[in-house]
């Protein structure tokens, strides 16, 4: 009977040494590929970066415009929530004080409701009087009648009133569930581009932020080429108003970029153009989207200064027109309010505000 042996342990040599090492290799790849621990991701050029950052920044601006948005109609539902709720107390305070009025009615009848009314009659020293004594009771039954039917018309009103602020409350919720959402969008996609920034060296940095804000903080005379003074746009703006934001854009020059904001220190796109209207008497709606709807379109060709002149095909970005193919707006987190040449960015359209 043969003895059973273990196999002896086989060596690699040559060729399937090198397979193995090569299956290694492979599985090693894959393995690195799924769990995103594999080689680093190859480095990008400046101009890469900057595209990449400019794209992100465009995105965290239609999320912007889309929390404005939301956060315009949520303030709103807020406001008629309060509303409807202080009517609602005044409206029980109302009832209340109709059912103390009931209530003593009721009281005064019961004390005086334990004698049969014939039998009152044959007890009165005057029957007369007792018979206009009647007639009195019968209209303050009627009016009793009357005060009941009040109450319960108020207790209605005061149900549908209760209804209508629940209904609010939801749609209240829901607004502040979208500008929750829109909060996560804008700060991750800010977070991505700070990210990619800091790729490139300080000077690089330092050059790109001179590049996008070189003409931000210049104003009065040498405010921008072509324009002798910002007094020269508001002499060619189409009326007072137009011109007054157009001096308030200039005055704006240098200010910082912080999505949602409205000034005074710091402004959205939106938010700079809302408030250069304000300032001229003039109630802009808050987003992008609302303000291209906010006046008469004009064409390209006929901008005068004060237009609002918008961009991308989402409609998601805004600025001020100043004459001479040029615009004030606020740019990005990285670039403050600046001037810049309208055929920057895809031209969506213009509005001349009336």
């Amino acid at each position: 009977m043969a003895a059973h042996r273990k196999p002896g342990r086989r060596s690699l040599g040559g060729n399937t040494a090198r397979t193995a090492f090569t299956i290694a290799l492979a599985g090693a790849a894959t393995a690195t590929a799924f769990d995103g621990t594999g080689q680093a991701s190859p480095k990008l050029t400046p101009s890469q970066v900057k595209a990449q950052v400019d794209k992100l920044y465009q995105e965290t601006e239609t999320a912007t415009e889309k929390y404005d948005g939301a956060k315009e109609k949520a303030d709103a539902a807020e406001q008629r929530l309060s509303t409807m709720r202080d009517e609602a107390a005044r409206r029980t305070d109302r009832l209340n004080s109709a059912r103390d009025a009931l209530g003593s009615i009721a009281r005064a009848q019961y004390r005086a409701g334990g004698i049969d009314p014939a039998v009152q009659l044959l007890l009165s020293d005057n029957p007369e009087r007792y018979l206009d004594g009647a007639e009195f009771v019968d209209r303050a039954g009627t009016r009793q009648a009357a005060a009941v039917a009040d109450v319960r018309r108020q207790l209605r009103d005061i149900e549908q009133l209760r209804g209508a602020a629940r209904i609010e409350l939801t749609s209240l919720r829901a607004r502040q569930a979208e500008l929750q959402r829109q909060k996560r969008t804008i700060t991750s996609k800010l977070d991505a581009a700070r990210r990619l920034l800091a790729q490139l060296p300080a000077e690089e940095r330092a050059r790109l932020g001179r590049d996008g804000g070189a003409r931000a903080s210049r104003s009065g005379p040498d405010a921008r080429i072509g324009l002798t003074a910002p007094g020269a746009a508001a002499a060619e703006a189409p009326d007072s108003r137009a011109a007054a934001a157009v001096a308030y854009a200039y005055s704006k020059l240098g200010s910082p970029y912080v999505w949602g904001a409205t000034g005074p220190g710091a402004f959205d796109c939106s938010g700079l153009v809302q408030a250069a209207y304000r300032s001229a008497g003039i109630s802009l709606p808050r987003t992008t989207y609302a303000q291209i709807d906010a006046g008469r379109r004009v064409s390209r060709s006929e901008l005068l200064p004060g237009d609002l002149v918008f961009f991308y095909s989402g409609v998601s970005h805004v600025g001020i027109y100043i004459g001479d193919g040029e615009m004030i707006h606020a740019p990005n987190p990285s670039e403050p309010v600046r001037i810049a040449p309208v055929d920057e960015m895809p031209f969506a359209g213009a509005t001349r505000v009336v």
